[in-house]
């Protein structure tokens, strides 16, 4: 309501200092003013008066930001071995943006005033020249391809793994659909099984194919759990539509593309437990809580339940606009140290993929065997034992 408000005050207010113009319009019929409608040398001069004045502005509110704003990095918390290398590419762009920003502005607008236009003045017209273009083409073609094979530079050495590094590696699926992520682990065997979307049935939402033998030790968590200081290779698939697996903190994005399996790797350097205990993450937390305190006073007095506190916690997150609940698409990611993924791990591998096939299987079988003596004893008082024992066999 509060914004509405606003809203109409500003239209309301727009609307007044037009007609302030118009009636100022009026109260200069008959005196000596330019009615052409044409702008003279005053308008040039005053106009370029005012371009300056808004070269002004852009540098005082650059200052200002990065006074005001300048200590928040564009994202911190880098917890991966090749994060350092992101988000060094990542400040060289922007101090080169920023370069070429305050230069550029500076030229535009000065240029804008040095050359108004004047009266009885011609301007001087170039059908082309060499080496002005010579210089506006070469020196951004020469700062991009440095940027450009620098990236490649980075891209390659995230994206390259070696014999070494594949053979200690741990493989980890990550499996997308509407609107949720489940993680599937190799086991034992440190080997994925096979799996295709035409095997999905049941328990087996994944599609996994229960006859590999190298499937019979997979296991899925809605919980993704990897070790600090071990590259982890990711195979990522899609059931339905384009989803991006992105985990912000790692500096990580690829692509989940229905119908193929892409791959990512990234070694963890900073568990969950360390992250939380980082001054920055603890400042960060600190000020979303005494927000959510806040919303929570009004929440309470409205009657409504208060939100609970934030605690800072690893994400996976969905970066394409894959459908309605697109936002909510998030899984939970945990750091752990080697030890205690070990851990996890122990008390997680029993339960496979095969397995809950199997037990429900079982729950399927017995469910029906249920309902089938259920209907016998309605039908009559007496049950024969062969009948008993047909059921039972099936």
């Amino acid at each position: 309501m509060t914004t509405l408000l606003v809203l109409i005050v500003v239209v309301l207010l727009a609307v007044a200092l037009w007609q302030l113009t118009k009636i100022f319009d009026l109260t200069q019929v008959g005196a000596n003013v330019n009615t052409t409608q044409v702008a003279n040398d005053n308008d040039n001069k005053v106009n370029g008066y005012l371009m300056f004045g808004f070269l002004v502005f852009i540098y005082i509110t650059t200052i200002f930001c990065l006074v005001n704003y300048g200590k928040f990095p564009l994202i911190g918390g880098s917890a991966s071995a090749h994060g350092p290398q992101i988000d060094n590419l990542m400040v060289i762009t922007m101090v080169l943006i920023f370069i070429v920003q305050t230069i550029t502005q500076a030229l535009l607008h000065y240029f804008a005033f040095k050359y108004r236009g004047r009266q009885g003045q011609k301007a001087l017209y170039f059908a082309d020249s060499n080496k002005l273009e010579f210089i506006w083409s070469i020196i951004p073609a020469i700062v991009l391809a440095v940027l450009i094979l620098y990236g490649l530079y980075a891209w390659t050495n995230i994206m390259f793994v070696n014999e070494k590094d594949d053979k200690d590696a741990i493989v980890i699926e990550l499996y997308a659909q509407q609107f949720k992520w489940t993680a599937r682990y190799s086991g034992a065997d440190d080997v994925l099984g096979k799996a295709n979307v035409r095997y999905i049935e049941g328990v087996n939402n994944l599609g996994v194919d229960l006859s590999d033998p190298n499937a019979q030790d997979d296991f899925m968590t809605s919980e993704l759990h990897i070790p600090k200081g071990t590259r982890v290779i990711f195979k990522l698939r899609s059931q339905d539509v384009l989803h991006s697996a992105y985990m912000p903190h790692f500096r990580a994005q690829m692509n989940c593309v229905p119908g193929m399996v892409t791959n990512f790797s990234f070694i963890p350097t900073v568990t969950t437990a360390e992250m939380r205990e980082n001054p920055e993450m603890v400042e960060k937390v600190a000020n979303i809580n005494n927000i959510r305190t806040k919303k929570s006073a009004e929440l309470v007095a409205k009657g409504e339940p208060a939100l609970d506190p934030y605690t800072f916690d690893y994400l996976l997150l969905c970066n394409k606009i894959c459908g309605a609940s697109h936002y909510n698409m998030q899984m939970k990611i945990v750091v752990d140290t080697p030890s205690e993924y070990k851990a996890w791990l122990k008390e997680n591998a029993p339960k496979t993929i095969v397995q809950a096939v199997k037990n429900a299987a079982t729950e399927a079988k017995a469910a029906d065997g249920n309902e089938t003596q259920s209907k016998d004893s309605t039908s009559a008082k007496s049950t024969d034992s062969t009948v008993v024992a047909k059921v039972e066999m099936k």
